[in-house]
């Protein structure tokens, strides 16, 4: 009984050795020598200042940065510590007071705006920390977005263009735009007026 014990313990300490710290470690070094900004986070620095990750999305509420889809993660929203949907299904009526407060909101920031409001614009992801928009939707806010910026619509419509990101591999996804990314190099190429020069 004693020896089988022994063994026993051995191979514990074996397996919790390779697999709770040899792995994880040999992983991570190779994560980090191979693909260091994936590895990290992909997070975004600017001036030494952490500004966020091109993978979760955060809240743009100004006029002159492009919004992204509504986020239901956390008690505002765009909280990367609670990811997850609101879980209201069509027949909520919670859902459609919400949904009909955002299409209020979106009509009235964008009067300019060309055709109906895009749908995700007023539906969240199953995530709430989706940082993409489709194409059209980051279209259909550049009349607002050009007209805060003092640009015409055309230089912005550009730079959406400029974002594009194609579908993975050729064939998986849709074509998407990175909205953080998108509103940082807005702000490179397109400096806003000095008064909002600012993100909420």
């Amino acid at each position: 009984m004693k020896k089988e014990l022994l063994v026993a313990l051995r191979m514990t300490m074996v397996t919790l050795v390779l697999t709770g710290l040899g792995y994880p470690l040999l992983v991570t070094a190779i994560a980090q020598g191979a693909w260091p900004y994936r590895a990290n986070g992909s997070l975004i620095r600017r001036d030494g200042r952490v500004l966020g990750s091109e993978l979760i999305a955060q809240g743009f509420k100004r006029p002159e940065y492009f919004q992204p889809r509504p986020s239901a993660a956390g008690n505002d929203g765009y909280d990367p510590t609670s990811s997850g949907g609101s879980n209201l299904g069509p027949t909520s009526q919670k859902l459609r007071d919400r949904v009909k407060v955002d299409l209020d909101r979106l009509h009235g920031e964008n009067p300019d705006a060309p055709g109906p409001v895009p749908i995700e614009l007023v539906t969240a992801s199953g995530s709430g920390l989706d940082p993409h928009l489709s194409p059209q939707a980051a279209l259909w806010q550049a009349p607002r977005v050009a007209a805060a910026r003092h640009v015409a619509r055309t230089e912005v419509e550009e730079l959406v263009r400029a974002h594009l990101e194609g579908r993975t591999l050729g064939l998986l996804g849709e074509p998407r735009v990175n909205v953080l990314l998108l509103n940082l190099d807005l702000d490179t190429r397109l400096a806003p007026p000095s008064s909002a020069a600012r993100r909420d």
